[in-house]
């Protein structure tokens, strides 16, 4: 008898398929691609949206005494065609004032914001030399715009019946402040609505004019113990002059008051003599924040004069955190530092209320989608049960974890995060995911109900019901793949807010042949069974002995 001829490979489908078949590392491979695709789940970065990388800059040049007619043509059009130069800016806007010019420039979106800041620094002192004399070294003010979106805010304020005033509020958040921006991965904490403590000197006019002082020698006297010229805040309604300056070497409201001014006939005038000293909160800040306590109300009507009686003034600190990094676990940092001071706020009667938590929404958007990633898996592995069997089912169920495991590990080692759109894009492809799977377990279970299944070992089949598809599968996957290859070439805000799409469903639909051509033919060795037919001969003895019994 005739020895019945090997099936030859021709496709690299049946090359996996017949070297992975039997080899006891296969198993191995998938519990490995499963367990870094649980890592990456665990430990990429998350936020609710990708964090686009927008990124400027403004060169200041200050020219004493020059109109801005001047400022124009002499600092700001010449500035700016230099500034044209540099690669990577997309538009240059100049603005001139008296004594003043300024140059902002916007760098393409994308575009790395430090190899940036440093070309426009190489650019603006690499021209140096044609600044015009009288002008000034130029100020060179990066646009950090990526951190300056807060992903937690929080508002402190006194409670009811609290005895607290507005400075020790402000230094109690104060020290919550320094605390929180020493967590690991926050850029930067700002306070709003802060009132600070310091010391503010009411000048009389009528005593400055008789005494013949001017009001540039009483900055100039302060100017001796504080850190920064003192401002002139503007004229009160009786006819006092207000200046704030920032406490330094003085003590008390006696040390500024002795400060001496200037000598008039002999004997020193001091500022007590000139103006009314007094030590409060920032007056000459206008920016106050308050927060309505909708709890109090209870079942009352809410009208306007109780949401008045409501009213608190509070600060509000914002955090920001660095670009990459996981915003739930900066958001769980800050929210433990908050939980540490709960004793000393409850002491000084101060509440807090978390008004804003970037990190709790990512996560919950996150889990939400990954919720409905295993809905859509369960649907489609119920949807085999009555196309193929629970077995066929159970095998395509299988490959779609492997996938997502290795499209997330690609993603992470790439230094994506995870976020609405991420996910989005392998929710888009989850139902090409698959198409390889179920291509392959249909072919393998066709052959297994095939006549001519009997006469070949199963291996053998199982590698030709595999290598047959391997050609239409893979150029019908490349066609799909070349339909999102032009996506990552979408410039603009846009671009860069859908990049992860062609980024990850190429990818997930790259993995996917490869674990269907592994691990489909793999698990059907293992759980799948040929379908024993009966041959023509018994087939007419059945039937003669049917006749006969008739």
């Amino acid at each position: 008898m005739e020895k019945k001829k090997e099936y030859q490979v021709i496709n690299i489908a049946g090359s996996l398929a017949k070297g992975f078949l039997r080899n006891p590392l296969t198993i191995v491979l998938g519990a490995i691609l499963l367990l870094v695709g649980y890592l990456a789940l665990n430990t990429m970065p998350r936020e609710e949206d990708p964090q686009i990388a927008i990124s400027g800059g403004a060169v200041i040049a200050i020219m004493p005494g020059a109109t801005p007619e001047e400022i124009e043509n002499i600092i700001v059009k010449p500035l700016e065609r230099k500034l044209r130069e540099v690669r990577g800016i997309e538009h240059v806007y100049g603005m001139a004032m008296d004594n003043v010019g300024m140059v902002n420039v916007m760098y393409y979106i994308g575009e790395n914001r430090e190899d940036s800041n440093l070309k426009l620094y190489d650019k603006v002192m690499q021209n140096m030399d044609s600044m015009p004399k009288g002008v000034m070294q130029p100020l060179i003010k990066p646009f950090d715009i990526d951190i300056d979106i807060p992903i937690v805010t929080v508002a402190f304020y006194p409670k009811k019946d609290s005895d607290i005033d507005s400075i020790k509020l402000f230094e109690m958040v104060r020290t919550v402040q320094q605390k929180v921006n020493a967590i690991d991965n926050v850029a930067k904490t700002t306070l709003k609505g802060a009132r600070k403590s310091q010391f503010n000197i009411e000048v009389d006019m009528g005593k400055l004019s008789a005494y013949h002082l001017s009001l540039g020698q009483i900055m100039k006297a302060v100017q001796s113990v504080a850190v920064d010229v003192p401002d002139v805040k503007g004229r009160t309604v009786d006819n006092k002059l207000v200046i704030f300056g920032v406490k330094n070497a003085i003590e008390s409201v006696e040390d500024v008051g002795g400060v001496i001014v200037a000598q008039y006939m002999g004997s020193p005038i001091y500022l007590r003599d000139v103006s009314t000293v007094k030590r409060s909160v920032d007056i000459q800040n206008f920016k106050t924040a308050k927060i309505f306590l909708r709890e109090e109300s209870g079942d009352k009507e809410v009208t306007k004069e109780s949401l008045m009686s409501q009213e608190r003034e509070q600060i509000t600190m914002t955090v920001a955190k660095l670009a990459g990094t996981n915003a739930v676990f900066v958001s769980e940092d800050i929210t433990d530092v908050l939980k540490g001071f709960e004793g000393k706020f409850q002491e000084l009667g101060i509440g807090y209320i978390v008004t804003r938590n970037y990190g709790l929404r990512a996560n919950e958007a996150v889990n939400e989608l990954m919720h409905h990633l295993i809905i859509t898996i369960i649907i489609i592995a119920l949807m085999l049960v009555f196309a193929l069997g629970w077995r066929e089912s159970l095998i395509v169920t299988f490959t779609v974890p492997a996938i997502l495991a290795v499209t997330l590990f690609t993603a992470w080692m790439t230094g994506q995060t995870m976020n609405r759109i991420t996910l989005f894009a392998l929710l888009l492809s989850l139902g090409l995911l698959v198409d390889a799977a179920i291509i392959v377990i249909e072919n393998i279970h066709r052959h297994l109900h095939s006549h001519e299944s009997a006469d070949k070992e199963m291996g053998e089949l199982l590698v030709e019901a595999t290598d047959e598809i391997g050609a239409p599968t893979n150029i019908a996957t490349l066609a799909i793949i070349l339909t999102m290859v032009p996506m990552a070439f979408v410039g603009g805000m846009m671009g860069s807010f859908m990049k992860p799409i062609p980024y990850n469903v190429p990818v997930a639909l790259i993995v996917s042949l490869f674990v269907a051509y592994i691990f489909t033919p793999y698990l059907s060795l293992r759980l799948l069974k040929k379908v024993e037919h009966k041959h023509h001969h018994e087939e007419e003895s059945d039937e003669q002995k049917t006749q006969g019994a008739k």
